[in-house]
């Protein structure tokens, strides 16, 4: 409906439209743009300027709409546009259910027809060739959007870079495979296509990014969660790690996590199963399907992931395997976690945190192993007990597979490695949020009246570092933030400026952060209202990890 309106609309000012795009497009006489405007590969595109003087263009196509005959085909070129493009308003999310509490959407609806950037940049004209920043939301590669105001780039343009977020499919649309769809492909495969969306967006920073004052020989690339992953993603494949100069993962890596891609029969294999189970017995079927009921059908329960593939073209082998190797972007890394990434309850369920709990919890996850694990998560007391089991549900959940991506480059590379621990709680939550408590991945649950309030989290929860690192903390109504908190995000999106500026995050003023992978002593910049570098003193539990991981290989 809301196309035949646009259509209605675009008939009813036919005559209208063209002067108007006569009247905004280049100056035959002078050959300059107007001051909103940047020319594209595709054609010249408007944008807006912000209060702070940055400009800001959105909904920016990288790829053509991935619909119809499209759909889960690797992202096609844009086709070129007469006139003046408005960029005025993010164009809309990728198709996704609503899973987490804390995402926030500007996005113009929710759509297949998704693959949309938007760049904010503080250049007064194309020559200046700034450093440019690309970020990649994060949602567990089935929920998020580029238009959220936590990943807003006005804040980090005004540090002097140009600013970047952008869409990717997600879910069943970005990453099943099918022996059909492996057939059809020029490569011969299927299944990763949110991380192709992601490649082709870098090409197309690569040649446009000028055109906004951008150097493309400049781009680092990052991400939280989702995001980081993705980060580590396009520094293992051959068809982005050319694109990129720097890397900044916060709180994820595919390197043994639960999300690393599988052999693509195997994908496959799982692509027929779910498309049996909805009554769709060829391609043809599956492409007819509308999106939203593909989009419900994948998110029954029981359905699963739909993981990415060793494809021999965007994974050639496992991303572990090849960082491994060194086969990966050889370029500066700065990466980490947070303090708090995962409730002690993902350990201990509905148990109470006692000592024995702790330990017949311990026992079932680990077995004969689990005496091991208790001399590096040790316990015994309720207090201990929660802590212990509070670091070991993060290091499972992800902090485990993020040092070992940092632990890979820093053995296997030649740029330098920074690596960090952000331990700042959020505050308290606004009076206007009731009775509201905080949820997984920082989302928010809005309890009963009467209900109890949940605690306050011990530490920095998952996902809490976005907006102090992109110094986006008012633009986040849910909490009262304080003095400190607005100090912490100074500091924090200081560090990563300078780092997206030199590929060094030390600068005047910063405490001095050294590289994880020179000296004889890691170290860890502890990231807190007193930030701090200190030797990283965990790293015989990562290697606990590690060797019982490989135990499962």
């Amino acid at each position: 409906m809301r196309y035949f309106g646009i259509l209605v609309i675009a008939l009813l000012l036919g005559t209208q439209l063209p002067r108007q795009a006569q009247a905004q497009s280049v100056s035959k006489a002078t050959g300059k743009l107007a001051s909103n405007q940047a020319k594209t590969a595709n054609g010249i595109v408007e944008g807006v300027t912000e209060k702070s003087g940055v400009k800001a263009f959105k909904g920016l196509p990288f790829a053509a709409p991935p619909v119809g005959d499209l759909r889960w085909q690797e992202p096609q070129p844009v086709k070129d546009w007469q006139g003046v493009r408005p960029a005025k308003q993010f164009g809309p999310r990728a198709m996704q259910q609503a899973l987490f509490g804390d995402m926030n959407f500007r996005s113009d609806g929710m759509s297949e027809d998704c693959l949309y950037l938007n760049v904010w940049t503080p250049a007064k004209s194309e020559k200046e060739q700034l450093p440019v920043l690309v970020y990649f939301y994060g949602g567990g590669f089935v929920a998020g959007d580029g238009s959220e105001p936590r990943y807003d780039g006005e804040s980090m343009a005004q540090k002097g870079i140009v600013a970047v977020t952008v869409n990717y499919r997600l879910g069943v649309f970005g990453f099943l495979a099918h022996p059909e769809l492996t057939q059809q492909s020029a490569h011969h495969t299927s299944g990763n296509y949110g991380y192709l969306d992601q490649s082709a967006a870098l090409r197309w920073v690569k040649q446009n990014i000028a055109a906004f004052g951008g150097d493309p020989s400049k781009v680092t690339i990052a991400g939280e969660s989702a995001g980081s992953i993705s980060v580590s993603a396009q520094m293992a494949s051959p068809l982005s790690r050319d694109l990129i100069a720097g890397a900044i993962g916060e709180s994820g890596a595919l390197v043994n996590s639960g999300l690393d891609p599988v052999p693509l029969p195997e994908a496959e294999q799982n692509g027929v199963k779910f498309a049996s189970a909805i009554g769709a017995n060829s391609l043809t079927a599956l492409r007819a399907m509308p999106a939203q009921q593909l989009l419900e059908a994948a998110g029954k329960p029981g359905v699963g992931r739909f993981l990415p593939t060793i494809d021999n073209y965007f994974f050639p082998k496992a991303p572990v395997a090849i960082f491994a190797a060194g086969e990966q972007a050889h370029v500066p890394l700065l990466a980490g976690w947070n303090s708090e990434e995962m409730n002690y309850k993902a350990v201990l369920g509905q148990e109470a945190p006692t000592v024995e709990n702790y330990r017949s919890a311990l026992q079932r996850l680990y077995g004969d192993n689990a005496d091991e694990l208790l001399k590096l998560y040790p316990a015994t007391n309720k207090e201990e007990v929660i802590q212990a089991a509070t670091d070991l549900a993060g290091d499972r959940f992800i902090a485990y597979s993020t040092w070992k991506w940092i632990d890979l480059h820093s053995k296997t590379g030649d740029s330098p490695v920074y690596r960090y621990l952000f331990s700042r709680p959020r505050p308290e939550m606004t009076a206007e949020m009731g009775n509201a408590s905080a949820g997984l991945a920082g989302g928010v649950v809005q309890e009963k009246a009467d209900a109890p309030k949940a605690p306050r989290a011990r530490g920095a929860v998952h996902s809490a570092e976005i907006e102090y690192a992109m110094g986006n903390l008012a633009s986040n109504k849910v909490y009262a933030w304080e003095p400190e908190d607005y100090k912490v995000s100074e500091i924090m999106q200081n560090y990563f400026a300078n780092f997206i500026k030199t590929g060094n995050p030390n600068g005047k003023g910063l405490p001095r952060w050294p590289p994880a992978n020179k000296g004889d002593k890691v170290q860890v910049l502890h990231i807190d209202v007193h930030t701090v570098a200190k030797p990283d003193v965990l790293r015989a539990r990562y290697e606990l990890l590690d060797k019982l991981q490989a135990k499962q290989e």
